[in-house]
């Protein structure tokens, strides 16, 4: 089943090329983000603006509210789903996104499941952050590269898969992939995609983006918060005055910037294995 799939770092044009690609192809774009599925995370996630969207429909955006949870299970379920239901409307189903695992999960299949162990998160609950990090950092150092450092939630969750598999566990075997992706990936060069960074990141900022956190955090609390991006993640420290306001341009900035080096790293076996565009 032939399927789109438009990938690359943050602030790259993915959004903008698939309402391009829509156009021309006649089709529905599957956003491929897991933020934009949460109601109220608009500027900071820089989910497209409904006037943008235009008469392109447009999938998985605000389907869940930001107290809930949204896995990779759940993403491969209502993207196949999406998949088949676009293709049956004679259209061209379009995924787009930078969230590089929903990609890898729905072409390749999903990580071998393992359950919660209780016993081993009572002793983990003892470390800091930082310190539960450093241990996935030295047991499996290529999940540890795409983990946020500071997302509690998904480094207990990790490193409980690791403590059950050893490194990146084994995918639960299909018999093929049902999916042909054709690939365009987005790859801007070091000093242009530097530049939209920060471009957008003013921008947000204009547009309202520590009010938005503010009203999240009153919503989610902070916990909840950390788990929701880098963005509502370091607003929520100047909320908390735990930096001052002339830190968070800089600030975001930079780790915005890391974020997006690894995602290059991701793009770059893409490139590599797939036949593809790139622009």
């Amino acid at each position: 089943m032939a399927i789109l799939c438009i990938a690359g770092p943050t602030a790259s044009g993915k959004s903008k090329e698939a309402i391009v690609q829509a156009r021309s192809r006649g089709g529905e774009i599957i956003s491929v983000d897991a933020r934009q599925v949460y109601r109220g995370l608009d500027v900071g996630t820089e989910k497209v603006p409904l006037h943008e969207r235009g008469d392109i429909p447009h999938h998985l955006l605000d389907i869940r509210e930001p107290e809930e949870t949204y896995s990779a299970g759940d993403f491969v379920r209502d993207a196949a789903r999406l998949i088949k239901e676009i293709r049956a409307r004679g259209k061209t189903p379009i995924l787009a996104g930078g969230t590089h695992f929903y990609f890898d999960a729905l072409l390749n299949g999903l990580p071998a499941q393992v359950p919660m162990n209780p016993t081993l998160r009572t002793e983990i609950a003892q470390l800091t952050t930082e310190e539960l990090y450093k241990k996935i950092k030295v047991a499996d150092p290529v999940r540890a590269d795409a983990l946020d450092p500071k997302n509690r939630r998904r480094l207990v969750r990790a490193f409980e898969i690791i403590a059950a598999h050893g490194r990146v566990p084994k995918r639960i075997e299909i018999p093929a992939s049902p999916y042909e992706p054709e690939w365009i990936v987005i790859n801007p060069p070091k000093e242009v995609l530097r530049a939209r960074i920060n471009t957008r990141l003013q921008s947000a900022l204009n547009r309202g983006l520590i009010e938005e956190v503010r009203r999240v955090r009153e919503r989610v609390g902070d916990e909840r918060l950390n788990e929701l991006g880098l963005e509502y993640r370091i607003v929520g420290e100047y909320l908390r005055r735990e930096r001052s306001e002339e830190s968070l341009f800089p600030t975001l900035s930079a780790k915005l910037w890391q974020y997006a080096r690894r995602q290059k790293s991701w793009l770059r076996k893409i490139v590599t294995a797939s036949t593809c565009g790139t622009l």
